[in-house]
């Protein structure tokens, strides 16, 4: 009895059985991002409005979670429930369905959720009904849904890998979802939708949905970049640091390397890092960036900072950037980049800050929204020499001029650190990314150091800097 009744009430103990049934003789291993996963599914249950989309790396168990285990419990909660499960491929969405068939028919389930039963009258590979008059019916992507409704949809593997570099293939499974999926959903105000996969293009299912703004993000890395504190219940949190793998008891950092090479980082990327970087074609090439050794840095005529301004916060919108440079002759370093989404007078202090942190006395603003706000605030409140850049050509104009840096290999990069996988995509991406913030202030960088190069004496182009007219004669900041 009290084994039913954990399985009835605790999804993450419903999903080690749904396993031990599927996989005899496998042990069930569990972990953090299992708990993450299992209580951000579980709360489909309360019939609240969910939209959520799942990013985690092959092999993490996020199928038999999503798409067996969920669809079984709902239907163990309530027998009147209606699922529409979605895959890339009929073959896929059969497996699905026969799978969450076995768990309903098992000995066990019977007994913990006895008024779930499976109608004999409809009862099919792709569907089949309770005897509540729910169901879980099974298509794949392009499939027909004419007259058909649910109020859960569950998405798993919407498109597969190989046909992910396929524009054609991403824009008919988007377009699949906006005008066919979409409207399946019975109540668009208490249904459910889940998106689970991994990451194979920017422009994939997930990249489309996130552009919509209405879906939340649970994105778990095979290696983290960075510190996180993942919600796995209410109120409870895991600290994941830089470096630690997913999942070590299943996957150590020594296999993920050793598949890093053997699939190639782009691959790597974006399948196990959710983190997908387009391929060649754009206006910056992979092949151009080189690196420099953490020590021993050269000595730096200068460093500067370049900071691009978000106008608007919002999941939507642009961040804020600064890029911190180390100028050493005629090669600039990238020492550093720091970029999130900041109100202005938490903008205004991190600014401080940064400079403070870095020494430098040089920074680079673009006059324009909030920036230039932010000049006016700065020259007031610190001794910092503060340029305010007005660029008058286009984004793509000014980044193609700089492209020429980067392929004769007078821009460096670090060969680690936990900003680089980031900025190296967006990078790469432009200008068809979805967000420019660090290219922008890169190459605003760049701009500016490539004007002040080509002159032996201090000057302004007022063409590209803005600076305080005094009279008839141009006031220079000081470093100039």
């Amino acid at each position: 009895m009290l084994l039913e009744a954990m399985l009835r009430h605790d999804f993450p103990s419903f999903v080690a059985k749904t396993f031990s049934t599927l996989c005899p003789g496998e042990i069930y291993l569990d972990n953090w991002h299992l708990e993450c996963l299992t209580w951000r599914l579980s709360q489909t249950a309360e019939r609240k409005r969910v939209r959520l989309i799942i990013n985690l790396p092959p092999r993490s168990l996020k199928s038999i979670v999503a798409s067996v285990a969920l669809p079984a419990w709902l239907l163990g909660q309530n027998p009147s429930r209606r699922i529409i499960e979605v895959s890339y491929s009929d073959e896929l969405a059969r497996k699905h369905a026969r799978d969450t068939r076995t768990i309903l028919e098992a000995p066990w389930y019977r007994r913990a959720f006895p008024a779930t039963r499976v109608n004999p009258r409809k009862n099919t590979e792709i569907e089949f009904t309770t005897t509540r008059q729910g169901f879980r019916l099974a298509t794949s992507i392009g499939g027909t849904l004419t007259g058909r409704g649910g109020d859960v949809i569950i998405i798993d593997d919407p498109i597969k890998p190989g046909d992910a570099e396929s524009e054609a293939e991403r824009r008919r499974v988007n377009e699949w979802y906006d005008k066919t999926l979409y409207s399946r959903l019975d109540d668009k105000e208490a249904g459910a939708i889940i998106l689970v996969m991994q990451r194979l293009h920017e422009d994939d299912l997930t990249g489309h949905l996130i552009e919509k703004g209405e879906f939340e993000v649970l994105s778990l890395s095979a290696i983290a970049t960075e510190r996180q504190l993942v919600p796995i219940g209410e109120s409870r949190f895991y600290e994941r640091l830089p470096g630690e793998a997913l999942h070590p008891d299943r996957e150590s950092l020594e296999t993920l390397q050793q598949t890093k090479s053997s699939i190639g980082s782009r691959t790597f990327e974006a399948q196990y890092q959710q983190s997908p970087v387009p391929a060649e074609g754009n206006l910056f090439k992979t092949g151009w960036l080189r690196r420099y050794p953490d020590a021993p840095l050269p000595s730096f005529s200068d460093i500067v900072q370049s900071w691009d301004t978000a106008t608007k916060l919002g999941a939507n919108n642009d961040y804020s950037a600064c890029t911190t440079w180390g100028i050493h002759e005629n090669t600039y370093y990238l020492i550093n980049v720091h970029r999130a989404r900041w109100e202005f007078p938490e903008l205004l202090r991190t600014v401080l800050a940064q400079a403070e942190h870095h020494q430098i006395k040089t920074v680079l603003i673009e006059d324009a929204n909030s920036g230039a706000a932010l000049i006016q605030s700065l020259r007031q409140t610190s001794q910092l020499n503060v340029i305010g850049v007005k660029p008058t050509l286009d984004k793509m104009t000014r980044a193609a001029q700089q492209s020429a840096a980067f392929e004769a290999g007078r821009v460096l990069l670090p060969e680690a650190a936990p900003w680089l996988v980031d900025f190296e995509r967006e990078l790469l991406a432009f200008p068809n990314g979805r967000f420019d913030d660090q290219v922008d202030s890169a190459v605003q960088f760049l701009n500016w150091a490539a004007a002040r190069v080509q002159y032996d004496v201090p000057f302004v182009m007022p063409t590209i800097i803005t600076v305080p007219r005094a009279g008839s004669e141009w006031d220079i900041p000081p470093g100039w």
